[in-house]
């Protein structure tokens, strides 16, 4: 008995050994945000590692890396990243790391949105649009397949599997949104990162930041927020996984509107979340917003002021009741006299 014992011991030890070897031995792939990671592991399966900087839920325009970041980045055999201005912090990161990994830019062949504002910055947010969300995969395949050539047929059968859920994800979606009244079409957020999308599936886009949540909230773009609101009718606005959403949430309520939902736009969720991978993200994404932008407006007397903040409808009737209560007390102070 004791014998049997001792050799499945030993056979288990072995065979925690060979994978712990296996798992040395595989090949190292470094992306830079979570919707990158996620589709790159879609497509090598179980053949390599797949590892993220930025964090599920992070915000890639405001990261900080941190020393087990440049561990990573030396470690990896190669980086995918966005471009288009998202990963700002990146190249020094890759400098402090000394990493000697090829780079490469999943964005490659993406006809980028250009910022009217400034010269030579692009918005980054591409994988928006699902059929963008291809020209990714079709760029990482490839990087897989250069890195790891013993594992070409295994890229190539993952990757068109993936590819044919996404196009289908990507009829569902334009089908979604027609469901939407052609008024009603219009998504306001915290900050612009679903440009691709209302481009290609026929929304129009407003928002209080630019294409990055470095920037601060400016009086003129919430008193365009607040008009397109007023003057369109506006049924939902819709707050972002990875912003503060008080600003957003205090329009609404001044304005007597709701909250369609809350989106992810720059990080994927969590695995318990609606949208812990790409394409659920896309999906989840579609689904709230068609189900915000549906509902009928049950306000429609909203403050036409120009003022935001304090001078809106509910407040008005406040202040108004304040004024009231003053001339009563003023009048019966007087009665008594």
């Amino acid at each position: 008995m004791n014998k049997i014992i001792s050799k499945l011991l030993l056979f288990s030890g072995f065979l925690f050994l060979c994978i712990g070897v296996k798992a040395q031995d595989s090949k190292k792939v470094l992306a830079t945000a979570s919707m990158i990671a996620d589709m790159a592991q879609n497509i090598a399966g179980d053949r390599l590692m797949i590892e993220c900087i930025v964090p599920i839920g992070g915000d890639p325009h405001l990261y900080d890396p941190i020393p087990e970041d440049a561990r990573k980045a030396a470690n990896a055999d190669l980086i995918i990243k966005n471009g288009l201005t998202f990963e700002g912090w990146l190249n020094e990161l890759i400098d402090n790391s000394g990493t000697k990994a090829k780079q490469v830019l999943v964005t490659e062949g993406i006809d980028a949105v250009e910022s009217l504002a400034y010269k030579n910055s692009a918005d980054p947010h591409a994988w928006m649009n699902a059929m963008n969300g291809i020209i990714y995969v079709e760029n990482i395949t490839k990087a897989l397949i250069e890195l790891d050539p013993e594992g070409e047929q295994t890229y190539r059968i993952n990757s068109e599997t993936y590819i044919k859920k996404l196009q289908t994800l990507d009829q569902y979606i334009q089908d979604r949104v027609e469901e939407i009244p052609e008024n009603n079409r219009v998504l306001i957020t915290s900050h612009d990162a679903f440009q691709y999308y209302g481009r290609k599936y026929g929304i129009e886009l407003e928002a209080i930041l630019g294409t990055s949540t470095d920037a601060e909230e400016q009086t003129s773009d919430i008193m365009r927020v607040i008009n397109v609101i007023r003057s369109r009718n506006i049924p939902a606005v819709f707050i972002e996984s990875t912003v503060n959403p008080k600003l957003l949430q205090q329009i609404a309520e001044d304005n007597s509107v709701k909250i369609g939902g809350q989106l992810y736009a720059d990080s994927i969720g969590d695995k318990d979340s609606p949208a812990s991978s790409y394409y659920d993200m896309l999906k989840y994404n579609t689904d709230v917003i068609v189900e915000g932008l549906k509902q009928e407006v049950q306000n429609t007397k909203r403050n036409t002021d120009d003022k935001p903040g304090f001078w809106t409808s509910g407040r008005i009737g406040l202040a108004l009741g304040v004024v009231m209560a003053l001339i009563l007390v003023f009048v019966a102070n007087n009665i008594r006299k």
